[in-house]
């Protein structure tokens, strides 16, 4: 059987991005695969979240994993912190790593142009921490968008250089998963392309009706189309592929359509827009906060995860001490 492994941020929310790019898949494929989902705590230390925000934001991602459909008893749920070995591996990983390489990966520049009073070591690392997510399970196959491609193939190359300096096949390859069809990026709503936490440009899955309705609108669009078949402008562009991922197909055709004759009105769009996003997203929201005040539930299934987590853990580190020489007397 195959193993998978994904692991969101547990600051902010989880949004359509996360939802419609991967979530939803992982409801059938929890049922076909190992599946491994972690909240990314120690990802989240990069951007210095205040203690007292911790366990809230960590509650709050695993309700949502839980309230799109995720089964413990099919699945392993797990908080990243919990399970040392990651950060053991993560140590051992760092050796085999150059700097050179991480400056070079496209989400560093990013984040050096975006923050630039924060440029700390962790983030510089950042590839090297996720790699070490994905091998302590020695996964298979990790669901990616297109912005995360590039970190991947980080973690494919650290593994082939472990395996030929320590001359034993301890991790495999994993290669991207896409559910059978190409990698799905969702975009936000600013026109800027990708929809992210950092970027301030998403739609959650807690988001209420008025918030979602009142984001939609506010997106960024045009002055509309001349001449029939014009290009469509990046924040426009961005709106028809949101309406293809939520909306009925004769929905987008009837859009599409108003479109090419110049007679679109953005405004009857965006309506349309976010009365489908919310269809898909409300029963989500109503689940989360069902789930999040249910403390003893959440007990169970962050202690069920963490054991299932330590153990396929601990078995990796075996493998990798012996295969680095660390002996015991």
């Amino acid at each position: 059987m195959k193993t998978v492994l994904s692991g969101i941020r547990s600051t902010g929310h989880l949004h359509l991005g996360n939802y419609f790019g991967a979530l939803r898949n992982f409801v059938q494929l929890q049922h076909q695969a190992k599946c491994y989902f972690f909240v990314a705590d120690l990802h989240s230390l990069t951007t210095h979240p205040k203690p007292d925000d911790y366990l809230s934001g960590v509650k709050t991602i695993l309700s949502e994993y839980l309230a799109s459909g995720l089964d413990p008893e099919k699945s392993t749920l797990y908080v990243q912190s919990s399970v040392p070995q990651v950060c053991e591996l993560y140590v051992l990983l760092n050796m085999l790593t150059y700097k050179g390489e991480l400056e070079r990966t496209a989400s560093f520049k990013d984040k050096v142009r975006l923050n630039p009073d924060n440029v700390n070591a962790g983030l510089l690392t950042y590839p090297v921490l996720m790699a070490a997510d994905i091998l302590i399970h020695r996964a298979n196959w990790v669901p990616v968008g297109k912005d995360q491609e590039q970190h991947l193939e980080i973690t494919r190359m650290l593994a082939r250089r472990f395996n030929k300096l320590y001359g034993a096949e301890v991790f495999p390859e994993p290669e991207a998963y896409n559910f059978g069809g190409h990698l799905v990026r969702i975009p936000g709503l600013d026109g800027s392309g990708k929809m992210g936490k950092s970027e301030n440009n998403g739609i959650y899955l807690v988001d209420d009706q008025k918030t979602i309705t009142k984001k939609v609108m506010r997106a960024v669009t045009d002055t509309g189309p001349v001449n029939p078949n014009d290009p469509m402008s990046p924040g426009v562009a961005n709106l028809f592929t949101l309406l293809g991922v939520v909306s009925e197909p004769e929905v987008v055709a009837y859009f599409r359509e108003q479109y090419d004759k110049c007679t679109i009105r953005y405004g009857d769009l965006k309506k349309q827009l976010a009365a489908d996003i919310c269809k898909h997203t409300l029963p989500i929201k109503e689940r989360i906060e069902e789930i999040y005040n249910n403390g003893p539930y959440l007990k169970y299934v962050i202690e069920k995860g963490t054991e299932e987590a330590r153990t396929s853990a601990r078995a990796t580190m075996e493998l990798v001490r012996d295969a680095v020489g660390f002996k015991t007397f």
